[in-house]
Order: structure tokens, then sequence, then C-alpha cells
């Protein structure tokens, strides 16, 4: 009688688990993020970072991503004065051609492009090379030689993000505002001396600075991202190919939406503009 009680009437399913949506899963990745990001912290902290390693990795993130970074602002700058010259130019507002390629490439293209771009080329090449690690057991060496796989693996990478995005950025600041010109100026007939004039008189060293800043913010996103998708690899060769795609999309889905928080912040919210 008892066992008749305990199993289920008949027709009726076992309860299901809820699953976690989507933005509880967001927030709990964040949280992992945020953790591992005070892990290096402390790491670098107590021993600080290996230079060798650090140039390193500026060379894998930075100098490696750079010329695809400048090659797409140059593109977008281009693109952005290809639509907006003709159509301010037809109603007599050609004065601020200029001004719209600069605060666009400044405030907004570049740097999400940088971030984009190198979480393409080098977020993923971290979680790869991470990943290989883990699976092939080389991160359960170094903890056997104690040796901390944050200090060795994680500070480094996180460090040359920081430094090299805004460089990159600012590299190709100047290149998007290049396209802008030579489109706007040999293509479309604008006075030449106008361009400049509009960039001096709308956009300003802070654009271009906060601009900057964030690319500081999707630096720490790709590189921690990487990290973090290396590290929990578990299996063989197919986690560390699903380690790498998660990392492009994860970093690329983070990165629009801190985005569109730091220009609200930043632009809207500070400025009304």
């Amino acid at each position: 009688m008892a066992d008749q009680m305990a199993a289920p009437a008949a027709g009726m399913s076992a309860p299901v688990a809820p699953r976690p949506n989507v933005l509880t899963s967001l927030l709990t990745y964040i949280g992992e993020i945020a953790l591992l990001l005070g892990q290096a912290g402390r790491a670098l902290g107590r021993q600080g970072v290996d230079g060798r390693d650090l140039l390193d990795q500026m060379a894998a993130i930075g100098v490696n991503s750079v010329s695809i970074a400048l090659l797409t602002s140059f593109a977008s700058g281009a693109v952005i004065a290809l639509y907006f010259t003709p159509f301010l130019m037809q109603y007599g507002a050609g004065s601020f051609v200029g001004g719209v390629v600069g605060l666009a490439v400044s405030r907004e293209l570049t740097p999400v492009l940088t971030g984009v771009v190198v979480a393409a080329r080098a977020g993923s090449q971290i979680a790869a090379e991470i990943g290989t690690m883990k699976v092939t057991e080389q991160i359960d060496a170094l903890r056997a030689l104690a040796v901390s796989p944050i200090q060795y693996l994680v500070v480094p990478r996180v460090l040359a993000a920081l430094i090299m995005l805004p460089l990159v950025c600012a590299l190709a600041d100047a290149l998007g505002i290049l396209g802008g010109y030579l489109v706007a100026v040999y293509q479309e007939q604008m006075p030449a001396a106008l361009f400049p004039a509009s960039i001096q008189q709308y956009v300003g060293p802070w654009d271009f600075l906060l601009g900057m800043f964030k690319t500081v913010v999707f630096g720490l996103i790709v590189a921690l991202v990487g990290c973090h998708q290396g590290l929990k690899t578990e299996g063989g060769a197919t986690e560390v190919g699903r380690a790498t795609t998660n990392t492009v999309v994860l970093s690329i889905v983070l990165i629009y939406i801190s985005n569109y928080l730091m220009a609200y912040v930043m632009f809207h919210k500070a400025t009304g503009f």
C-alpha cells in the first residue's frame, strides 16, 4: 500500500526543475567574471607580473590585431561620410560633416569595432591556448609546481588587454577620420578646409578620451572571458572549440551591453548629446 501511495499517479509526469532564464544566467556569468578579476587583482598585488610574459601578450593581443582594427575603422569612417556628406551638403549643412564623422568614430564606431575585432582575433586565441592547457593537464602541472594559473596565465593577458586596446583605438580613430575626410573631400567634393574645421568645432579631446576609456572596459571583458572559458574547459578538442566560440559570442554580447551603459552615463546623461 505504501509503495502504491509513493508511486506517481498514472498519467502524471515527474516535476521538472525550472530552467534559469537568460538574465539570471548572464548575471551569474558576470559574477563569475568579477570573481576572476578579483583573483587576478590579488595575484598581481602579491607577485606582480613577469615583464616578458606581459610583452608577449601585448604583441598577441594588440599588435596582431591592429591591422584589422585600422581597416575596419577606416572603412567605417568612409561609409559614414559617404552617407552624410551629400545629405548635409544638399541642405547647406556641410559644416557639420566633419563633426558627424568625428563624433561617430571617436564615441562609438572605433571603440566598439576595436573591442569586437580583438574579441574575435585575440579573445578566441586566449580561450584556445588556456583551454588546450587545461585539457592536456598542463594547468594541473603548474599547480603541482606551486605556480598559480591565475598569476601565470590570467594576469599578463588582462594587463596586456588594458594597455593595448586604448592604443589600438587611438590609431584607429585617426584612420577612421582619415577615411571620412578622403570620401568627403575627394569623392563628394566638399571644400577641404571645411572638414577639419568642423571636427575642431564639434569634437573635443574628451570625446576621444572617453572612447578610449570604453576600450579599457572592452579589453577587460575580452581578456577575462577568454581566460574564464579556457580555465573551465573540460574534455577534449571539441570542448576547446566550444570554449573558443563561447568566448567570442559572450565577449561581443558583454561589449554591446557595457557600451550602451557607458554611452548613457558618459554622453547622454552627462552632456545630453
